[in-house]
Parts: structure tokens; C-alpha cells; sequence
């Protein structure tokens, strides 16, 4: 994700401490612990070659990615969904290479519904993909909606209405980057009420050069947090142990849902960052979170990825 990205000298300028938790959270959360509390981990993208061999047998080709990728995470942040509209049997596929795991695919939504022109008029789009993304079935986990860092608070009404028409047996986390939604107090409340009384999540994204979209707000009782590391910078485990700290908070509190997905420039450590925020879930809260297992601990040779998600 180039969203937010800094340059790596300039990341021991920023402070990367986690916002309080804002007053209406435990609201939100209900302050009563929720056992089991589902928490689904990953990345956004299978494709990565530079886990052949890491992760990924010696041999391991691009149709066996995701089969592969299954056994070592028990969620993805599907960003491929934002660039195609995919139909039931393509979408049936992916699903079958999770079949008996509980495993969670959250579709990003198609492009043509946010980021070209803008949200009115999009019925048919919105029904062609919410029709392809029922063939997850069980494996189907929140869509997340990602708007253009231009679209800004003087187009309130526009997104408001467009939310309001969504179905509501599906699940929907919003993710805004205009700074002017979290620049005044009066916008970013209308916001997360309007949020909240729609049944809408808020996705939180932790990235090194836009603080303010980490802004730790939970308008349902269920949190979705897009990670974005530094390639294993020493800033990154830090960072980790704060979500780990916040996190047990949330559970405490009434945490249903957990969604979290770590983000990199080319994905290749995140495993073992994802293996370190699982150890420390598991002995904080008695879970058997899976882990990426490793085929061998040196030697790795870093590979691009052939996927252009983002």
C-alpha cells in the first residue's frame, strides 16, 4: 500500500503512538466480554513469490497460491475485487480452495462504484458484485469500501444516502482519506454517528505519513485495521505491541469481530510480523490464532510481486 508510505528516513520522526479510545467505543462494544471473539489475520494479496520457499513450497507455481496461502493465514483483505467484477463461479473457486477451514475473504468494492464518478446511479454495479460475492458463502467476511482520497465532506450527503441503500445482511466497513473528515471535531462526529446509526464499520488504517486515519473509532462492535509496516523497520514491533495492547482492551470490553491485515511495500515479511502479533494475541488471550509456518529460517531470496493490488 503506497498510502501513507514515508521515506525510511523519516520514520523515527513520526510518533506512532495509537489515538485514546474515543468515549463512544464502549458504548459501541456493550463492556461485556463476547466469548469466542472471531479475529481473522492476513494479508491482501496471495501472489507473492517471494514467499516461495519461505512459506510456500520450493515448487510452489502462481495456481497454487491461494491453496497454499490458506494454510498459513485464516483471512485476506481481497483487494482483487476492486479492479474486476467477479461472477459466482470465479468467486466459487477461490472459496472451494478454503473449503473446511475457517477462513474469511473480505472483498474490497469494485472501483466502479467508488472511485469512478460518483456514488449515485451505481444500483446495477452494486448488484452485479454483491451477486459474486455470495458464492463465498460461509468464507464471505465484511466488503469493505474504500473512497478516493479526494472525496471529501462536502459530498456528505452523496455517501450518507449511498450507505443508507446498502443491503443489510452483508456486512460493510468504510475506509475515507480526505484529511477533512478527521480535521474538525464537528465532521468526524457526524461521521461516526451517522456510521454507527447506519450499522456501518469505520476501517482503521495505521499508516506511517496519515496519523489521523488511525483514528481507532468503532461505530459497530467489530473492528477492521489495514496494518501498514516498514519491511520490518524497528518502528514496526512496537507498533504491533500497541495494537496487541489495544486489542485485548477491545476484547475485554465486548469485541465481537476482529479483522486485521498487514500491509507492505512488497508483502515478503509479512508472516513473520503476522507470527509475531499471533504469539502475543494467543498467550494474552488463551486463542489458538493460526501461523504462518516456515519452510526454512535463512536464505530467503526477496521476489516482486505479480499481483498490482493495492
Amino acid at each position: 500500500m503506497k498510502f501513507g508510505k514515508l521515506p525510511e528516513s523519516e520514520l523515527n520522526t513520526v510518533d506512532f503512538a495509537l489515538p485514546p479510545e474515543p468515549p463512544g467505543n464502549q458504548k459501541v462494544l456493550g463492556g461485556i466480554k463476547k466469548d469466542p471473539v472471531k479475529i481473522h489475520i492476513g494479508c491482501p494479496l496471495w501472489g507473492v513469490p517471494g514467499w516461495i520457499g519461505k512459506i510456500y513450497p520450493a515448487k510452489a507455481r502462481e495456481k497454487d497460491f491461494l491453496a497454499n496461502y490458506v494454510q498459513h493465514f485464516n483471512g485476506i483483505e481481497l483487494n482483487a475485487t476492486h479492479y474486476k467484477i467477479y461472477d459466482e463461479s470465479a468467486i466459487a473457486k477461490w472459496a472451494d480452495k478454503a473449503n473446511g477451514r475457517d477462513f474469511i475473504f473480505c472483498p474490497k468494492l469494485f472501483q466502479g462504484v467508488t472511485h469512478q464518478g460518483g456514488l449515485r446511479g451505481k444500483e446495477g454495479m452494486l448488484t452485479e458484485f454483491l451477486r459474486g460475492i455470495k458464492a463465498f458463502k460461509e468464507h464471505l467476511g465484511p466488503v469493505f469500501m474504500q473512497l478516493s482520497d479526494s472525496f471529501g465532506p462536502n459530498r456528505k450527503e452523496e455517501l450518507f444516502s449511498f450507505l443508507r441503500s446498502l443491503p443489510k445482511e452483508v456486512t460493510f466497513f468504510l475506509e475515507l482519506r480526505h484529511p477533512d473528515w478527521f480535521a474538525q471535531d464537528a465532521v468526524r462526529k457526524e461521521l461516526f454517528n451517522t456510521l454507527y446509526l447506519l450499522k456501518t464499520g469505520a476501517v482503521i488504517t495505521d499508516t506511517a505519513g496519515r496519523r489521523d486515519c488511525a483514528h481507532m473509532h468503532l461505530t459497530i462492535p467489530k473492528a477492521f485495521v489495514r496494518f501498514v509496516a516498514n519491511s520490518l523497520h524497528p518502528t514496526d514491533h512496537p507498533r504491533l505491541d500497541a495494537w496487541i495492547a489495544r486489542i485485548v482492551t477491545w476484547i475485554e470490553q465486548g469485541l465481537q469481530e476482529l479483522y486485521f491485515f498487514v500491509h507492505m511495500d512488497d508483502e515478503l515479511y509479512s508472516p513473520e510480523l503476522i507470527t509475531y502479533l499471533t504469539d502475543k494475541l494467543n498467550a494474552a488471550c488463551g486463542l489458538q490464532l493460526p501461523q504462518p509456518h516456515f519452510i526454512a529460517a535463512e536464505g530467503q531470496a526477496a521476489g516482486s510481486q505479480i499481483t498490482f493490488f493495492d
